[in-house]
């Protein structure tokens, strides 16, 4: 066949574009389609991480176990934190952080890490950091079962009302982190310094985030202070992290003003009712929300040139 043939034969064919992006409700049903894939990979995510391991998943019970041991140890003996059942508040808060910090860390790095399976075969690529978070809820799973286990051997009162704002802080956080999640698993394939960007990161938000500290230090620290006009400690509270990892402390710990053994108040966190809780946690469903629809349609751009840039 001539050139001229063959250039003419070509006009002929359609020419389709690889990687077209999809549009989000189009992108939630192919995920559906492939829920197995989804479920596999999570299972690997979790064979991988104890493979050799004599414990296995035990020590997904064990670590946190050890952890809180730690905690009541150091801070509840050694160091008096003026909070009682210093523990106990700071688990309690630790268990949402530590879902959110682990989600983001496995998430970044999973679509680099597969870089193998994504030129092989076609699938929707946000199943790999939807099955960092999948592994991650198994774990999560884990450390509440062993958190509401030491508060029921202890007797800890923790049963009433502030349980309802406990699936309103989880699904905050996990909308939260998935939106995250996707966002940084886009950008990490184009900029592989964002893992380790991520890192640094993490350790900062780690510290602007009350998981340690009690809220009213931040708060009566920041509200001497302004940026703009505004109050730091208003600019404080817009971090979404913040507003969760409350939730979980005031639905799990529940004080609000905590008391010593003589009864007199030592130390006061957020002074809220739980209506201030809920409508706050609510904002970030709805934000969150809004980020993920913004990170899918990011990540669907993205994803065209993931095969040429692995």
């Amino acid at each position: 066949m001539r050139g001229d043939d063959l250039s003419a034969a070509a006009d002929d064919v359609a020419l389709v574009r690889v990687g077209v992006p999809r549009g989000f409700v189009r992108s939630v049903r192919d995920i559906w389609v492939f829920r197995e894939l989804l479920g596999n990979l999570v299972r690997k995510e979790l064979k991988v991480k104890y493979k050799d391991s004599v414990l296995g998943f035990l020590w997904s019970l064990a670590r946190p176990l050890f952890l809180l041991m730690i905690y009541w140890l150091i801070f509840g003996k050694f160091l008096r934190s003026g909070i009682p059942d210093f523990a106990f508040y700071l688990f309690s808060g630790l268990v949402a952080w530590d879902l959110f910090s682990a989600t983001l860390g496995a998430a970044t790095t999973s679509v680099v890490g597969n870089a193998g399976l994504i030129k092989k075969v076609y699938f929707p690529r946000e199943i790999l950091p939807l099955a960092a978070v999948g592994a991650a809820l198994v774990h999560f799973a884990l450390q509440m079962l062993v958190l509401f286990g030491v508060l029921l051997a202890f007797g800890y009162s923790f049963m009433g009302t502030n349980l309802l704002l406990l699936p309103v802080a989880f699904l905050a956080l996990v909308l939260f982190a998935v939106a995250v999640s996707l966002l940084l698993a886009a950008a990490n394939v184009y900029l592989r310094d964002v893992q380790h960007l991520l890192e640094v990161f993490l350790l900062l938000w780690f510290w602007l985030t009350p998981v340690v500290y009690p809220i009213n230090v931040a708060l009566a620290s920041l509200a001497k202070h302004r940026f703009v006009g505004v109050k730091l400690s208003t600019v404080y509270l817009l971090n979404p992290m913040a507003n969760v990892v409350m939730g979980f402390q005031r639905a799990i710990y529940k004080r609000v003003v905590a008391t010593g053994a003589d009864g007199k108040p030592v130390a006061t966190l957020y002074q809220a009712g739980y209506g201030a809780y809920l409508g706050r946690l609510l904002a970030v469903v709805g934000f969150a929300s809004i980020l993920i629809w913004l990170a899918q349609r990011v990540f669907a751009r993205a994803q065209g040139n993931f095969a040429q840039e692995l």
